[in-house]
């Protein structure tokens, strides 16, 4: 799979991670996914908390900060949302 990593080659917890990135969104979805599939075969189980707390948070405030809109008061999920509108650029 070109640039990224194909489902079967991540553990239990990041299977389960990248289909948490399934959202409701299409645009969520195809962000999530694409940050997930790049970065979680190597994340840090502090990397993978910090990326599981920010999907229990809802589409719209997901929305604002992956699109720009808005920035995460919590300043590891505001290094996260810039890390995710980072990635495949």
């Amino acid at each position: 799979m070109a640039g990224g990593v194909d489902e079967r080659a991540l553990d239990t917890e990041g299977r389960r991670l990248l289909w948490r990135c399934r959202r409701g969104m299409k645009e969520l979805d195809v962000i999530l996914e694409r940050f997930a599939r790049q970065q979680l075969r190597e994340a840090s189980s502090e990397q993978r908390q910090t990326f599981a707390r920010f999907l229990e948070l809802p589409d719209p405030e997901l929305a604002d900060y992956l699109l720009g809109h808005a920035v995460p008061p919590e300043p590891e999920l505001a290094q996260l949302a810039r890390r995710i509108r980072g990635c495949g650029r």
